[in-house]
């Protein structure tokens, strides 16, 4: 079955892609050329957890990556899966350091229901077979822990995975281990990350074990990783779920490394009219060095560029010493805020909108108040001035029916009194008690 592309120039063979098992996996980019399996009678056979084998294909077996087949094992034979066949397979073995000729076996045969029966029985007995051998192992009192244990495909043979601090004399455990469980023994040793790599988890980071998905070959991991980092070394921190040394702390270590050239020795004191000047701490890969004036104590602390601190050594060593640490121009160099990739992925990212948030409110709890009682004040005043007004209408209109032969001119001179009167009380200071203002708007309308 093949999977075009979208151009459509071209299609992806769906066979470029193995067992998915992990880090055993390999992506073969060749699988979709004509007569790429033919080029090489040589196969990768991939069996339970990390072990592989290179097998030949000399009674050559029309097989296919994904077929399960029968392969050469001492004695009898074991069963697997064909991850990998063409010519990425020679480069494999090159990889592995497989040189030699005779350590290449041959492919029997595509498995049979019968063989299948065989396999299907051995793996049942795995468990329990690791259970009752760490018994064993701890009634002979050997200072050693059984993490795994693998059948072979007959169930003629047994490979026990021991993890050991120090050196082992098993010679006694493989005689009991063989009366009790009638098959030849193995016994391989393994270290504390392939034990964490067959058994899985999940890291600190939140991710699947780095050495449980992709890691084949483990590199030694020192505590100069973490001081060249500017880690603290804090033994729960930097220790993984195998009790060691994370094998992360490698990835970015060239990085820091390669920083730090850049920045000058800590060793070195700057001298400015002020005083001496001392290391207190560098952020590498913002390249910002702080200063302090006290060699115990942060004191008057000073963040330069690492730019800014080359000037002043070469200053110092020609004899001449700034006023400051900082540029001439006092003009502070603007430090990039370092973005979180994975922002959009935490799970507190909505927990600082809502602090600022709150704190916001609290800031303007008070200045909410004070606006509030403005607004009481002022819808106070409105209602005083409205009854004033009607008051004062009234008023008028009683006039004008008991005096009605007034003379127009007196009538206008008491239109206008009336509206001095108005602006006078528009004019006076407004009262926030609504009480306080009626009480003062019928005092003005009784003097009228």
């Amino acid at each position: 079955m093949d999977f075009k592309l979208h151009n459509g120039s071209g299609c992806l063979c769906c066979k470029s892609c193995g067992k998915q098992d992990r880090q055993l996996n390999t992506y073969d980019w060749l699988a979709d050329v004509p007569g790429n399996s033919e080029e090489s009678d040589l196969v990768e056979v991939q069996f339970k957890n990390t072990r592989k084998g290179y097998y030949r294909n000399s009674n050559h077996v029309p097989i296919e990556k994904g077929d399960t087949v029968a392969v050469e094992a001492t004695p009898g034979h074991d069963i697997g899966i064909v991850t990998l066949t063409g010519r990425l397979v020679p480069l494999q073995m090159k990889k592995a350091n497989i040189k030699s000729e005779a350590d290449i076996k041959r492919i029997y045969r595509k498995a049979k229901p019968v063989d299948m029966e065989k396999y299907d029985e051995a793996k049942a007995k795995e468990h329990d077979t690791m259970i009752r051998a760490r018994q064993i192992a701890a009634n002979l009192n050997l200072d050693m822990k059984i993490g795994d244990v693998e059948y072979q495909g007959d169930g003629n043979k047994a490979i026990f995975y021991y993890i050991a601090d120090e050196r082992v004399d098993f010679r006694q455990l493989i005689k009991v281990l063989a009366e009790a469980f009638r098959v030849r023994i193995e016994m391989k040793q393994i270290g504390a990350r392939q034990e964490a790599g067959r058994i899985g988890g999940i890291g600190p980071c939140g991710r699947e074990l780095c050495c449980a998905t992709w890691i084949t070959s483990f590199v030694s991991v020192s505590t100069s990783a973490a001081r060249y980092q500017d880690i603290s070394l804090n033994p729960q921190k930097l220790a993984g779920q195998c009790a060691k040394l994370k094998c992360c702390l490698n990835y970015e270590v060239d990085c820091y490394v390669e920083a730090q050239k850049r920045l000058p020795s800590k060793e070195i004191e700057l001298e400015t009219k002020d005083g001496f000047f001392y290391f207190f701490k560098a952020d590498i890969l913002t390249n910002q060095i702080t200063y302090s004036s006290d060699k115990e104590i942060p004191a008057n602390l000073v963040t330069i560029s690492g730019k800014r601190a080359f000037e002043i050594i070469g200053l110092n060593r020609r004899g001449i010493r700034p006023d400051s640490l900082q540029h001439p121009d006092n003009s502070k160099p603007e430090t990039k805020k370092s973005i979180d990739l994975l922002e959009q992925e935490s799970l507190t990212r909505f927990d600082k909108s809502k602090k600022e948030r709150s704190e916001a409110e609290n800031r303007n709890g008070s200045g909410n108040n004070v606006r509030r009682k403005k607004r009481k004040g002022n819808r106070a005043n409105f209602e005083a001035r409205t009854n004033s007004e009607g008051d004062s209408a009234s008023t008028t209109s009683q006039e004008k029916k008991q005096s009605p032969t007034v003379p127009q001119t007196n009538n206008n001179n008491q239109q206008a009194q009336q509206r001095r009167d108005r602006n006078r009380q528009n004019n006076k200071p407004r009262h926030r008690d609504q009480n306080n203002g009626n009480q003062q708007d019928k005092s003005t309308n009784s003097n009228s």
